[in-house]
This record gives C-alpha cells, structure tokens and sequence, in this order.
C-alpha cells in the first residue's frame, strides 16, 4: 500500500554532498576579497540565509562582482560535489510510482540548480523551493505548504526528508512525517537534536524504507 503522494528532499547532506565544495567557495570569497580566512565551523555558522544574502551583507557596493565571481567559482569546482551514492536510484524508483518529488532547500535558487543539475538530478523534480522562493526560510513550513497546496496533497500522505533539526522542526510546523538522515558528518554531530519520525544511517536503509511504502 502507497503510504506517500508527496516527498520532499533537502539538497545539502541529504542529496549531495556538498559542504567542502561550499566551505571552500566562502573560504575563496573571503581570502580573495577581504584577506580573511575562515574555518568550517566559522563558514556554517553563516547557514541559513541564501549565499546571496550573505554575500550582500558582506559587499556592499561591490555585490554585483563578489556574487559572480562566487558561482564562478562554485560551478568550476564542483568536481568537489558528488551525489551520495544510491540517491538517483531511489529518485527514480519515487518518479516511477508516480510521487511528486520536491527540493525544499536553504540554498538560493541559482546555487541549487547548479548542484542538480551538474549531478544530473534537475530533472525528477516537479518542484524546487529555495531560500530565493519563500518569505521565511527554514524552520518555516512555508516550502512545505506551497507543495501541498500546488499539488493538492494531504499532509499525512507527505513525507520531508533531510538531515538537520531545521528540517524537522518544519515538517512538523507542517504537521508533515519527517525522515531524518545522518550520512553527512554535520548531520551525525546534531543527531541528538534531531527526533524525527524515522532516522536512517545508511542510503540503502532509506531505500529500503521507500520501497516498502511507496
């Protein structure tokens, strides 16, 4: 029995692998623009507005060239992002049942089609909301509610999966079941935070779970 109509993917940790492709990318801003040099831990405190939003608090006038030159770089090096392994398998496997599929990410829109399409995954999306597209961004429910509400779904038959507390907290502000994964190193240091529905260490053990509920 289908269990599931709707499911929602963050990208960064949960999809891809992606941090030291976006930590490098601040690292270069910073020591290029402000000869500033920055740690992981410095870089990941910054989460949870767009990259544009970021950029633009630290440019000023000069926005406009830090902001190119940031997916400049980005798009040259994302040698250094790869899919976890697994993931466009059960992307597909969700598309052939006919499940509308949706990104709900923090990242900015033009940061985000980068990385899916350079992994080759743009296209088993019905739906992309990111950092760009809503007015709150995560722990809002508002990436959520818009794909509920533009595909007619009901919440109990929704399922948001990702890999950190902000994910949870909005699916339950949508009142929406909540995978957590914890594959990603960010991920497995706030485990004890996370309490959502289901918690899967392994890709195979989320496949394994969406082939018996789909």
């Amino acid at each position: 029995m289908r269990n599931f109509d709707g499911i929602i993917f963050d990208v960064d940790g949960t999809l891809t692998s992606t941090l030291e492709l976006i930590f490098e990318t601040f690292r270069y801003i910073a020591k290029k623009y402000f000869n500033k040099s920055m740690s992981d831990d410095e870089i990941a405190r910054l989460f949870g507005p767009t990259e544009d939003v970021i950029l633009k608090a630290w440019a000023g006038d000069n926005y406009e060239a830090i902001r190119k030159d940031y997916y400049d770089y980005y798009t040259k090096n994302h040698h250094m992002a790869e899919l976890y392994p697994g993931i466009e398998q059960i992307l597909a496997y969700i598309k052939s049942k006919k499940v509308f599929l949706s990104i709900y990410t923090g990242k900015g829109r033009e940061a985000a089609t980068i990385t899916l399409k350079k992994l080759g995954v743009f296209d088993y999306f019905d739906m992309m909301m990111t950092g760009d597209d809503v007015k709150e961004h995560k722990p809002s429910a508002e990436g959520i509610d818009n794909f509920m509400d533009k595909f007619n779904l009901k919440k109990e038959r929704v399922l948001m999966i990702g890999d950190s507390p902000v994910d949870v907290k909005a699916a339950r502000a949508a009142g929406v079941k909540v995978a957590s994964v914890v594959w990603d190193d960010y991920a497995k240091k706030a485990k004890d935070k996370l309490k959502p529905d289901y918690l899967f260490h392994h890709v195979h053990e989320l496949e394994k779970f969406i082939r018996e509920n789909l």
